[in-house]
C-alpha cells in the first residue's frame, strides 16, 4: 500500500492517517519475535513505533481538548460567564503553545537530531570578563537542561585563575537533546557592567558554545593515529565540585584540524581516552556535516581558527536589557530568565528559521 510511504511530518503537518497505517504496520513487525534475531533493526523500529504512538497520542488529546473547550466556551458565551470564559481562553492559549511546541519538534528530523549532545563552551580573550561569562553560558545551558528532564554529565572543566572558567564540557542525555541544541554552535557577547572592574566600567565579553551529537562507533572517521597528539593531567582547580580530581585526564588533539577533546569523567586514564576518542570523532563527523552545506560551510570560514568571527546571539545587560539572535532577530529583555535557562524562544525560532 502506497499509503504507507508518505511521510508522516511535513513542515511541521502531522499526517495522522499515514502515521496511523504505519503505526499499525509497525505493531505487527514488532509483535514478531524473530525480529530480535536483528537487535539494531529490532531497536530502530521499537523506537519508530514508540515516537509514532506518542504522537498519534498526544495528537489525539490536543484534538478532544479542544473540541471540549469549543463546547464550553458556547455554554459560557450563553450564560454570560465572563469568569468562565477567561479560564477558557487562557486554557485554549497554553494548549496553542504546547501544540507550537510539538509543531516544531517534528522538524527534528535530522539524522542524529534525536541523539544526546556534546556541549562545549570556551571562554574567549578577556581574561576573569571572559571566564566569567563562560561560566554563566554553562549554568544557562545546565538549568535549561535540568528544566526539560535531562541528565547532565560533566565531561570536563578548566576552572579561571580567580573566577569561572576557561572551558567545560557537559553531555545532555535525553531524546533530540542534540536536536534542540544543534543552532546553539557560535560565539555568545555580553555587554555588561564588569562586577570585577572597581571603576563599574562596561566590559563586553565574547565565549564561545560548541554543540555536537553523541554517536557511536558505526560512523566512519578514518583516523590516522599519526595525527592524534594525546596529553595527559590533573583536573585544574577545584575541578572542582563536578569533576573527579586525579592524574587520568585526557586531551587529544587532531593536529591536521586543530580539533581538541578533553575528558576528565572516569577514574582510569584508558577510559578516559575512549570517551574521548568517540568526542574527537563525533566533532569531527559534524564539522564535516555542516561543511556539506554550502551555507554552512560558508559560516564556518567566517569563524577562522578561533571561532570569534561568527557571533550568533547577543547578551546586553547594560545600559539597556535585551537578548537578541542576531540570525533570526528574535529578542527579549528578561534577561534573568535567559540566564536561568528560559532559552526555548530561542531554539524554537531557530529550527523554524532554518526549517
Amino acid at each position: 500500500m502506497t499509503s504507507k510511504k508518505a511521510p508522516m511530518f511535513s513542515g511541521g503537518f502531522f499526517d495522522y492517517d499515514n502515521a496511523k497505517l504505519r503505526l499499525d504496520e509497525l505493531i505487527t513487525i514488532t509483535a514478531d519475535p524473530n525480529l530480535w534475531d536483528n537487535r539494531d533493526k529490532a531497536l530502530t523500529l521499537t523506537s519508530e513505533k514508540n515516537t509514532l504512538e506518542d504522537n498519534i497520542n498526544y495528537y489525539e488529546d490536543l484534538i478532544s481538548s479542544i473540541k471540549n473547550a469549543e463546547e464550553m466556551v458556547e455554554f459560557a458565551e450563553a450564560e454570560e460567564d465572563e469568569t468562565m470564559l477567561a479560564e477558557l481562553y487562557t486554557h485554549l492559549s497554553e494548549l496553542k503553545q504546547t501544540a507550537k511546541t510539538r509543531e516544531i519538534s517534528t522538524l527534528l528530523a535530522g539524522e542524529f537530531d534525536k541523539n544526546d549532545a556534546y556541549l562545549e563552551v570556551h571562554a574567549g580573550s578577556g581574561g576573569t570578563e571572559a571566564q566569567d561569562w563562560a561560566e554563566m553560558l554553562l549554568r544557562m545551558y545546565s538549568r535549561w537542561a535540568e528544566k526539560h528532564k535531562y541528565k547532565l554529565t560533566y565531561v570536563e572543566e578548566t576552572e579561571g585563575e580567580v573566577a569561572g572558567l576557561k572551558s567545560a564540557t557537559i553531555k545532555i542525555s535525553g531524546h533530540n537533546a542534540y536536536g534542540w541544541l544543534k543552532g546553539e554552535t557560535g560565539v555568545h557577547r555580553l555587554v555588561r557592567i564588569s562586577p570585577f572592574d572597581g571603576n563599574a566600567r562596561r566590559h563586553t565579553s565574547f565565549a564561545s558554545i560548541t554543540v555536537y551529537p553523541v554517536v557511536d562507533d558505526k560512523i566512519n572517521i578514518d583516523l590516522n593515529p599519526a595525527d592524534i597528539k594525546m596529553d595527559t593531567y590533573r583536573s585544574s582547580g577545584a575541578g572542582g565540585q563536578h569533576i573527579n580530581k586525579t592524574e587520568s585526564a585526557v586531551r587529544l588533539t587532531h593536529i591536521p584540524t586543530g580539533v581538541v577533546v578533553s575528558c576528565q569523567t572516569e577514574r582510569s586514564q584508558f577510559a578516559n581516552r575512549d570517551q574521548a576518542m568517540n568526542m574527537l570523532k563525533a566533532k569531527l563527523y559534524e564539522i564535516e556535516q555542516r561543511k556539506k552545506d554550502a551555507a554552512a560551510e560558508q559560516k564556518w570560514e567566517e569563524q577562522g581558527d578561533n571561532g570569534w568571527g561568527y557571533q550568533i546571539r547577543s547578551y546586553v545587560l547594560q545600559p539597556y536589557k535585551m537578548i537578541k539572535d542576531l540570525r533570526t532577530n528574535v529578542e527579549t529583555s528578561d534577561d534573568k530568565a535567559t540566564l536561568d535557562g528560559e532559552i526555548d524562544l530561542f531554539l524554537t525560532a531557530y529550527l523554524s528559521h532554518t526549517a
